[in-house]
């Protein structure tokens, strides 16, 4: 058993040794350094606008040296216990060893968030595929999932823009989810979901396959340059559709802008005010730029219609399935649980992870 535990002990300290070269803890103790000289400057305030993404800049940095010391310190501690082992250590021991192991796996998946925009909020876009009144109650039922997920975390979301459906559900949703790395993380959400089940609005009681897709871009800071220019701009004016307060369905307050190089159309409705849902529009169309601009650029996409995907059968990255049994299957990883449910009840954790985790095993692949 006391080898057993020295191996395991020696396997935590090459994980922490690889994470401090993973993170660029050195890099950043530097950037630490130099951003505390930048903020002790008599001026440093003047400037709110750039003095908060020093300090954002800061705060990033310092996490993930923290995350290293802190791991770095207990597996010191581990080792002084271990020096001192006896039986009735050794429970106590293994303990310790089964949680540093799970920290530093834990660990080892923030370096997929080392991406621009990883640790920025969410702007999340569900449109229902083909099939009516089916398609758009799923499309809602996504909507509740993330409306739940974002709840568990204590995530602030915020809808946009909602076109209901004719009967029930919605066509369309826009909303925004604000947390740390709400991007990074449902970025994994990105594709087309597909639904098995016994249809409620069959008469019959005939199964249905329904598809709707999940579009996840990062809010973009004022900071990064997106240009448009005022004439590629078509600005309309209408009056909010959906619950809201006394300036719904009495002033043209909701705004529609068609960005019209590109054809792209985003709305906005929900907020006080025209100006307001301009801005919040506006927001969104520049993600959806930038988002197209990276693509282009790694020759990955060349339109907005390949990116979206088709929403229909061979196309999705994950299914759930209601009827004849429970499961949802994610066809990127394989991952499947059966608690259908529960996944629907916002418990997707699970597939974020996986997806990550696949993620960093290829990177990791590709630097050897």
């Amino acid at each position: 058993m006391i080898g057993e535990i020295k191996k395991q002990i020696s396997g935590i300290q090459k994980s922490i040794d690889s994470l401090k070269l993973l993170l660029g803890v050195s890099e950043k103790e530097k950037i630490m350094e130099g951003l505390q000289l930048k903020m002790s400057e008599p001026d440093f305030w003047n400037d709110s606008k750039s003095a908060s993404k020093f300090v954002n800049e800061l705060k990033n940095a310092k996490r993930d040296v923290d995350t290293w010391k802190t791991l770095s310190e207990r597996l010191g501690e581990l080792e002084e216990l271990y020096a001192l082992f006896d039986e009735t250590l050794e429970a106590d021991i293994l303990k310790e060893i089964k949680h540093l192991q799970d920290e530093c796996s834990k660990a080892e998946l923030c370096v997929l968030f080392s991406g621009k925009f990883d640790n920025s909020n969410a702007i999340i876009e569900i449109n229902s595929g083909a099939g009516g009144t089916e398609a758009c109650d799923w499309a809602a039922m996504l909507f509740r999932m993330y409306f739940r997920w974002a709840e568990d975390k204590k995530f602030k979301l915020k809808v946009f823009r909602e076109e209901r459906g004719d009967e029930a559900g919605v066509k369309s949703i826009t909303f925004f989810i604000q947390g740390l790395r709400a991007y990074g993380l449902l970025k994994a959400e990105r594709g087309v979901h597909r639904l098995v089940r016994i249809s409620p609005f069959d008469s019959n009681k005939r199964r249905h396959t329904s598809f709707a897709s999940v579009l996840v871009l990062p809010e973009i800071k004022e900071d990064i340059e997106i240009e448009i220019k005022p004439d590629d701009l078509r600005v309309d004016t209408f009056r909010s559709s959906g619950a809201g307060g006394q300036h719904v369905n009495v002033t043209d307050s909701a705004v529609r802008i068609t960005y019209l190089p590109l054809g792209i159309v985003v709305c906005c409705q929900n907020e006080r005010s025209q100006h307001q849902n301009r801005q919040v529009a506006l927001k969104i169309l520049k993600a959806k730029l930038y988002e197209r601009k990276q693509a282009e650029s790694k020759k990955e996409l060349s339109s907005e219609g390949k990116d979206k995907q088709k929403i229909e059968w061979g196309s999705q990255i994950r299914s759930y399935v209601l009827h004849p049994y429970l499961l949802v299957k994610d066809h990127r990883t394989n991952t499947e649980i059966h608690d259908a449910w529960s996944v629907l009840d916002g418990k997707i954790d699970d597939f974020i992870y996986a997806f990550l985790n696949a993620f960093y095993l290829h990177k990791k692949e590709e630097r050897k």
